[in-house]
């Protein structure tokens, strides 16, 4: 296979050429070779590991996260019960936060067939925005 630029690096796996750059400056992205004339040069490999961290950030995992799971990727570090570990804690962080999207929109839901929105001088929901006391 020819080497990639980063522009096609970034085409071919989605990502933007700054996300790109960025992972390479947190090392979570191993630094390309150079060509002769000092651009990158990117391999199979840079693809494969790219494309890995795209989707897990699709799928919200953290930068630290990413990192880990990368690490028990390698073939001497390949550890099932760890993966499931960070799995189980992002589950349930998803779950965390998915019930607190429902009851936000209970909460807007419930304020918002309060307005009438007419004129008057109060607003559901702005003295809803406006309260001291937490939902």
């Amino acid at each position: 296979m020819q080497p990639l630029t980063i522009g096609r690096l970034a085409a071919t796996t989605g990502v933007k050429l700054e996300t790109v750059r960025y992972y390479e400056r947190i090392e979570l992205m191993p630094p390309p070779a150079r060509t002769a004339s000092g651009h990158r040069a990117y391999e199979q490999a840079h693809v494969r590991r790219l494309t890995f961290i795209r989707r897990a950030r699709e799928l919200g995992f953290s930068i630290e996260q990413i990192r880990a799971l990368l690490a028990l990727a390698e073939p001497s570090r390949a550890s099932c019960a760890e993966v499931l570990e960070i799995a189980q804690t992002h589950l349930d962080d998803v779950r965390a936060k998915l019930a607190d999207l429902t009851k936000l929109e209970r909460i807007l839901g419930a304020t918002i067939a309060r307005c009438s929105g007419d004129l008057a001088p109060s607003c559901p929901v702005l003295d809803m925005l406006a309260t001291t006391e937490r939902a």
